[in-house]
């Protein structure tokens, strides 16, 4: 299997580095064993400081000697000659895939060497620091704003109508309506939330009676009786109309007028019987269920999508829109809080710590084997190359510390030949 078909896009040319490097430090060990050898034959059979130097030559030739043969047996039989516990990286290259990958798991994604490194790197504060700048956060949007638009113009108005039809609808048909209601209703009361909604009513109500008095007259003057006086009628509508108007405006300027409180009486029953009313739970089944089967929600829920979606388009695509300036502004706010507020960032900090480490023991095993499974697409002898290539360069020095290391032992057993009687 060559080993091209395992490059890395752009590792071509760091290999290129690493081979130069490797022979280099290869030339560099080889050239000390040859002047060790030069330098033995130089000074064969001589006494004095020169025994000490041929003594020192002879050891380091045996101990260049000995590395050389001790790191080629790493990734090659050394002279091509099948010597036992040879060439091991090709043999046994599974095995060292495997061990490699234990020693990664177990040493750097272990969990509490992960939540050291994680707390140590103080993410949110430099997050802060870096999202506090204008420019930056302006970036972040930029980047954003891209992708959202991508990612909007991706949906389609059949992938929401497929959405809502396969998945929301029958969701809500299963879902009773009657508790939610009633939690909601009971919620919104409580916070009077629903004035707001009930003064709207009030002002289009009050709006409409000042701007339709005449339709209003003909409504209750045709329901008046046949042999009433014409006179009679209209006086009675006016003042009818008058006093509705009157009526209207007092309920709107007195938030504590017995219509608004009867009002609040009847929603609160209505959130009582949503729950512990049969029939009107049933009621409000059905309701919801005819609301589901018309065929204009699903047009409805498309139409409200689409105004969604030109509305964010539109947004993210302007540079100077309120969106993305509220974006950018916010961003900012939130840097200058992650820059003071210490407590926010332990929080965060925490929290990022234990999502990391929830990955690294739920998915550990899933990223650390890559390793093993890289290694045994390779085969022997590709992989011998790659390991070489990255480790081969440090494992010269083996070789030069040999040769230097063997010289002085040399040395020093001959001193200790030359001392003893």
């Amino acid at each position: 299997m060559s080993s091209s078909a395992f490059t890395v896009p752009g590792s071509a040319e760091a290999d290129l580095v690493r081979r130069r490097d490797l022979n280099k430090m290869r030339t560099v060990a080889t050239g000390l064993l040859v002047v060790a050898a030069i330098v033995y034959v130089a000074t064969r059979g001589q006494d004095g400081f020169l025994g000490f130097v041929n003594a020192g030559a002879e050891a380091s030739m045996v101990g260049a000697i000995a590395d050389w043969f001790a790191v080629t047996a790493l990734f090659r039989h050394p002279l091509h000659l099948p010597i036992p516990h040879t060439a091991l990286i090709p043999r046994r290259k599974n095995e060292l895939g495997r061990g490699l990958q234990e020693f990664v798991q177990e040493n750097f994604l272990a969990e509490g060497v992960v939540r050291e490194r994680v707390d140590a790197a103080e993410a949110s504060r430099r997050v802060g620091e870096w999202l506090v700048d204008p420019a930056h956060a302006r970036r972040v949007v930029d980047e954003v704003a891209d992708v959202a638009v991508i990612g909007l113009a991706k949906v389609r108005d059949e992938h929401v109508s497929e959405l809502a039809e396969a998945v929301l609808l029958p969701r809500f048909r299963e879902e009773p309506i009657a508790p939610l209601a009633a939690a909601l209703l009971g919620e919104m009361v409580d916070d009077n939330l629903h004035h707001g909604v009930v003064d709207l009513g009030l002002g289009e109500l009050l709006r409409w009676l000042r701007n339709n008095e005449e339709t209003f007259t003909e409504v209750l003057g045709e329901r008046a009786p046949w042999w009433t006086p014409t006179k009679l009628n209209d006086a009675v509508t006016q003042r009818v109309h008058a006093e509705a108007i009157k009526w209207v405006e007092d309920i709107q300027a007195d938030p504590q007028h017995r219509a608004r409180q009867a009002f609040d009486s009847m929603l609160h029953d209505l959130a009582r019987d949503l729950v512990h009313d049969r029939d009107t739970a049933e009621r409000a089944e059905r309701l919801k269920l005819r609301v589901l089967d018309h065929p204009q929600v699903l047009a409805t829920a498309v139409s409200l999508w689409k105004a969604l979606q030109r509305a964010l388009v539109a947004g993210l695509e302007e540079e100077a829109s309120m969106l993305r300036v509220r974006l950018e502004h916010e961003l900012v706010k939130f840097g200058r809080r992650l820059t003071t507020d210490a407590a926010l960032r332990r929080r965060l900090d925490q929290m990022l710590s234990d999502a990391v480490a929830f990955v690294v023991d739920r998915y550990g095993t899933e990223l650390t084997g890559v390793i093993t499974t890289t290694i045994e697409r390779w085969d022997g002898d590709e992989a011998a190359q790659r390991i070489e290539l990255h480790v081969g360069r440090d494992l010269q020095f083996i070789r030069i510390n040999g040769t230097v290391v063997g010289g002085l032992v040399g040395v020093l057993i001959h001193a200790v030949d030359v001392l003893l009687p």
